[in-house]
């Protein structure tokens, strides 16, 4: 496989930030952690696999590792929790060549406003193939919804991932 041929679409917040809200919203129905991936409709009648990781590693106490080592999809969704422990989520993300999307949720629905990046992790993600968005998760999830999907779906697109629904 290319360095970049696989896609983490992160959504990156505090607690409370809005992640699950955001990964309900891209699927249209209330969604949880499972142990295969999810058909995701991009456009009317067009889909791609995609893992998702609703609740983060980080709330877990887990090694992301553990969970997507044995995982081929090429497409991974990940909630991930401002932490320091985040550093090892995106360190294992990094060493297996996935090309970083992520939606950091700044400020996230339940933060009394914006923040400084206290933990580096702006660096640590664009130093790699990468896209970072800072988006207000006070505002309605739809827009930066809406954003995910056409990126998922150019990516996607131009690796043959698509198919009908």
């Amino acid at each position: 496989r290319a360095m970049t041929d696989r896609l983490l679409v992160g959504v990156l917040g505090n607690r409370d930030a809005g992640k699950s809200h955001t990964w309900n919203t891209l699927f249209g129905r209330t969604v949880r952690r499972g142990k295969s991936p999810h058909h995701l409709e991009l456009r009317p009648g067009e889909c791609v696999e995609a893992f998702l990781v609703s609740g983060s590693f980080e709330e877990r106490g887990e090694y992301a590792g553990d969970i997507l080592s044995d995982q081929d999809c090429r497409i991974v969704l990940c909630s991930m929790q401002y932490t320091k422990e985040v550093h090892q989520s995106l360190d294992y993300l990094i060493d297996n060549g996935f090309f970083l999307y992520i939606h950091w949720l700044n400020p996230g629905y339940s933060d009394p406003g914006e923040t400084w990046d206290r933990l580096g992790l702006v660096s640590q993600i664009l130093s790699v193939p990468s896209a970072l968005c800072i988006r207000d998760g006070k505002k309605d999830a739809g827009a930066r919804v809406q954003e995910m999907r056409e990126f998922i779906y150019g990516w996607a697109k131009y690796r043959d991932l698509i198919f009908d629904c």
